[in-house]
């Protein structure tokens, strides 16, 4: 009996010395401790913004130096593997997203943001695109950080994009001064209901190539197929799915594994690319392909968005801007392809871009002389998850 009550205690001696030999700094210290000691935490909040989901850091808590902190976001994410097993992404585009936020040092704009998409299976990073749906939880984190007043009942702010250099305008409800995350607002892809952000895309016009139409023309020809080279809020390559023989009523699984149909669409995107001055985008997610097809129901028109490399279960909210905004210009296949519905009295259109979790509107103003689209405002929600410290490998801290 008296062995076994000392157990304890040598169990605790044990403990104790190897306490002392890591606080010691003369001293030497296990390996499993020294990992322990040196794992590097971030704070992070987990949001839900539109129909994606992703990480929000402050970009105070980032590394400065790009190669650094992608590493950074690399591990947190646990890239590399399909399931992204070893770090907080979920495994498919949609939820590998993350979203760097911080004060704006430029008079028109409140705070900054970085969009990066984060690879699954490998290990990359790419910050050429924004995100319209991870840019509704913006506002909402911005705010709850700190770095944006709130009023009451509703707060606007406007957040600069980095990634395209361009200005969005964000309507949060805060009433009482508080982010209010529940409300009636349902949007496709996104179960249940919550409270709407409302986002003005101001000036999204040549967004990476600095123009609308990259080439100067509504269409193009690549390798015998016609082409539109768009850009408004996101560079995109729009093509009608009857070029394919598609319907562009496919599910999304059932295009993806068309593995002919991908590779061809893929070899169309990359000359798209060098088409609009972006050199090599085989690493890129940009220009995305999009499909369209004449609408069904009270729709305007009929997409599968690609990110680039599978289909959109719904569609970005950047690709759905892109989308109306090349409704309403002529001479694009998606003007030909599109019912286009007749302007308000005050000049806006409200477009509906179907897909296939259901509908998302874009409501547009268009220059009445030139006939450009100065803005594009879509309506979204997003939902704080959880905030806390992710934990990063110590090889890249």
């Amino acid at each position: 009996m008296p062995d076994a009550i000392n157990v304890p205690i040598i169990a605790f001696h044990t403990i104790l010395q190897l306490w002392q030999v890591c606080a010691n700094p003369k001293g030497s210290c296990p390996r499993q401790f020294e990992k322990a000691q040196i794992m590097q935490k971030i704070p992070c909040v987990l949001m839900r913004g539109g129909s994606s989901r992703g990480p929000f850091f402050l970009s105070s808590d980032l590394p400065s130096d790009l190669t650094s902190r992608d590493a950074v976001l690399i591990s947190a994410m646990g890239s590399g593997h399909p399931l992204q097993i070893d770090g907080i992404g979920g495994g498919n585009p949609l939820t590998s997203k993350v979203a760097i936020v911080g004060r704006s040092a430029r008079p028109d704009a409140d705070v900054d943001y970085l969009f990066a998409q984060v690879n699954v299976e490998r290990a990359s990073v790419d910050t050429a695109p924004n995100c319209g749906n991870m840019l509704a939880a913006v506002g909402p984190f911005a705010i709850e950080q700190g770095l944006v007043a709130a009023a009451d009942p509703e707060t606007r702010l406007t957040i600069f994009n980095v990634n395209t250099g361009k200005r969005i305008e964000a309507i949060v409800q805060t009433p009482g001064s508080v982010v209010d995350y529940e409300g009636d607002t349902v949007i496709a892809g996104v179960p249940g209901t919550a409270a709407p952000v409302r986002l003005a895309f101001l000036d999204a016009a040549g967004s990476k190539t600095g123009k609308l139409l990259p080439t100067d023309a509504g269409s193009d020809l690549i390798d015998g197929t016609e082409v539109s080279l768009f850009d408004m809020a996101v560079a995109a390559m729009l093509v009608d799915a009857g070029s394919f023989g598609k319907t562009g009523q496919e599910m999304p699984a059932d295009l993806d594994a068309d593995r002919a149909f991908m590779q061809r669409l893929e070899t169309l995107r990359v000359e798209a690319g060098r088409l609009m001055g972006l050199g090599d985008v085989s690493q890129m997610v940009i220009p995305k392909p999009i499909l369209l097809a004449p609408p069904s129901g009270d729709a305007t028109i009929t997409a599968r968005y690609f990110m680039p490399h599978s289909c959109h279960t719904a569609v970005a909210i950047t690709g759905a801007v892109c989308i109306a905004s090349a409704c309403c210009t002529p001479g694009t296949i998606a003007h030909r392809l599109a019912r286009l519905p007749e302007p308000e009295a005050d000049g806006r259109r409200r477009l509906i871009i179907e897909h296939p979790s259901g509908q998302t509107p874009v409501e547009i103003e268009q220059d009445p002389v030139t006939g450009i689209v100065t803005r594009a405002m879509v309506i979204r929600t997003a939902r704080r998850l959880f905030d806390g410290f992710v934990h990063v490998r110590d090889q890249v801290a």
